[in-house]
């Protein structure tokens, strides 16, 4: 399915969803209807000043218009997701990016310490302890991590982590841009 295609079929299934006619919604964006229509067959080249017109009007980012679509459901197995070690340090890689944000399960034992590997540009993270005592150190900073607790960081800065002591620590990782 080439661009035009896929962007048709995004915009003719959000808007069914949300029940509305191509007349009202094309009223809504404040284009023509001939135009909206135009859109949802495949045979429009739409500027961009239209695009933004019509993510405004159903209400969703101008990514998700022209991103591939995404499954409804996915679901990965134990088995199938993938661990590694580094530093003494158990990682799980629960989701692995794309139209998601890249999950990532920590098993930190007594005394381990791993060094984060900075992110894209513009890219924020999100370490919540699930267990444990997990510090955080990012841009200088130092945060301890007590079961419960989150923070929200650069992700596209030098970070790590470190677990000094008691029984195993456990945090999630969430990346995104």
């Amino acid at each position: 399915m080439d661009c035009a295609q896929r962007l048709a079929a995004t915009v003719r299934a959000i808007r069914e969803e949300r029940g509305l006619s191509q007349a009202v919604i094309a009223r809504k964006a404040g284009v023509p209807k001939a135009t909206w229509s135009t859109l949802e067959s495949g045979g429009a080249n739409p500027t961009l000043a239209v695009l933004v017109k019509v993510a405004a009007a159903l209400e969703v980012s101008l990514g998700e218009l022209v991103e591939p679509p995404r499954a409804d459901i996915v679901v990965r197995r134990a088995a199938d997701v993938p661990e590694r070690s580094r530093g003494g340090v158990r990682v799980r890689e629960v989701s692995s990016g794309g139209a998601v944000p890249v999950v990532e399960r920590l098993e930190l034992p007594p005394g381990s310490a791993l060094a984060g590997v900075p992110h894209a540009r513009g890219s924020r993270e999100l370490m919540c302890c699930e267990r444990g005592e997990i510090e955080l150190v990012s841009m200088g900073q130092r945060v301890l991590l007590m079961a419960g607790d989150l923070v929200v960081f650069p992700g596209d800065r030098k970070h790590g982590y470190r677990h000094r002591e008691g029984a195993p620590a456990v945090g999630w990782s969430v990346i995104w841009r």
